[in-house]
């Protein structure tokens, strides 16, 4: 699959605060990739260079094939909702985003009749001749949402879509945008510090932290890499059973207490997570030991504690 942005050895650095630390990986095109890490990891700083508003100190990115120092050349095919998008206060909405169509070139019609369709599908077309006094917070998140979906952009940019909604509001955001992203097949890349959206909403995940580049790849392969059990035994593990279930997918065991052990999970190629799971707990069975309990992690939170070692909702300071 080719790579709809190609980020090599990208670094920034801000006085003495470095911001971006020889990153490098690639967004395949017409996935919807997710940016992940705490604050002030360096997502909205990648953001900015790859949408021009910042240059990088070192390193390339290439966006749609075409390097970032020629931005211009990109009219059109990329669309950015930055996290703290600003709209005119006491302007109608509609005779706003059909301004910034005209700026893409768009004529005047065309640019009307985009921007109403825009605003029907996010469900505000009723507010479209009043100004955003008029919207609540959830309506101004839709309203930047149509605006980066306005047109036929190549690649959208959306940085922390749903901060600050709640629970009910950020659904029908991650909602809108799948809803978006498989009707016109765009290649679609989300900033968020929030795991269970970036895993929901996502194919393609790449983890920053404090500017470094943890991993990236697909959502599938990376929690292959965390998936983990905690269960309860009818007697401890001894030195034989623990030999044995490190042959069939565990990694590590964990004493967590009398007879209660995490268990890191490792798969083999081709083997799925569940089968995993079902290899391991045939394997302590065959020991002749019963579970009594056990619950299963949410591998992709596994493993973004693994590789940043803190919650993934630690506020930081810049870099961003």
């Amino acid at each position: 699959m080719a790579e709809a942005l190609r980020i090599q050895n990208l670094g920034k650095r801000f006085e003495k605060t470095v911001a971006l630390d020889d990153v490098t990986f690639d967004v395949p095109t017409g996935s919807i990739f997710g940016l992940l890490g705490p604050n002030g990891a360096g997502k909205t700083t990648l953001f900015s260079i790859a949408a021009g508003f910042l240059r990088a100190d070192s390193g390339s990115l290439r966006v749609l094939g075409t390097d970032i120092s020629h931005v211009s050349e990109l009219q059109g095919r990329m669309t950015i909702l930055p996290q703290d998008a600003a709209f005119q206060r006491n302007v109608p909405i509609v005779e706003q985003l059909a301004f910034l169509r005209r700026l893409d070139g768009s004529d005047a019609a065309t640019a009307q009749r985009e921007v109403e369709e825009a605003l029907e599908r996010v469900g505000i077309a009723q507010y479209k001749k009043r100004g955003i006094h008029a919207l609540s917070h959830g309506m101004l998140k839709r309203l930047g949402i149509a605006q980066a979906f306005l047109g036929q952009p190549d690649l959208i940019l959306l940085d922390e879509p749903t901060s600050g909604l709640d629970p009910q509001n950020a659904r029908q955001i991650r909602d809108l945008v799948r809803e978006l992203q498989q009707s016109r097949r765009v290649t679609t890349v989300i900033s968020s510090h929030n795991l269970a959206e970036i895993q929901e909403l996502c194919d393609h995940v790449a983890i920053l932290d404090h500017g470094k580049l943890k991993i990236a790849g697909s959502v599938q392969d990376i929690t292959r890499q965390g998936r983990r059990i905690e269960i309860t035994t009818s007697r401890p593990f001894v030195e034989s059973d623990r030999a044995h279930l490190r042959m069939v997918s565990v990694s590590t065991i964990e004493d967590l207490g009398p007879q209660r052990y995490r268990l890191q999970l490792a798969m083999s190629d081709g083997q799925s997570a569940d089968d995993a799971v079902i290899a391991v707990m045939r394997a302590i069975l065959d020991l002749g030991i019963a579970p009594r309990a056990m619950t299963e992690g949410n591998s992709l939170e596994e493993y973004f504690l693994s590789v940043t070692g803190e919650p993934n909702d630690v506020t930081r300071k810049p870099p961003r």
